[in-house]
């Protein structure tokens, strides 16, 4: 489909010399740069969902566990 898109001279000839260094035609890096725009936008979306049904379950760890983990996390060089 072709669509029409207003950009900046300086952002137009950014794109224009990024496509000539990858090789691509400018449509193809339009293309290519809205489709992970796209995805990035998507899997936030699955993020905030999981968020919310995790966030609502109460956070319990057991004490097993968190002594563990605070080994590890003192053999841990940060």
């Amino acid at each position: 489909m072709k669509t029409a898109i207003s950009l900046s001279d300086r952002l137009f000839s950014a794109a224009d010399t990024l496509a000539r260094k990858l090789g691509v035609s400018r449509s193809q890096l339009y293309a290519t740069a809205l489709a992970e725009y796209v995805a990035k936008h998507q899997a936030s979306k699955v993020t905030e969902r999981l968020n919310e049904v995790y966030g609502s379950q109460p956070g319990v760890v057991e004490a097993d566990l968190r002594r563990a983990q605070r080994r590890a996390v003192a053999r841990t060089e940060w």
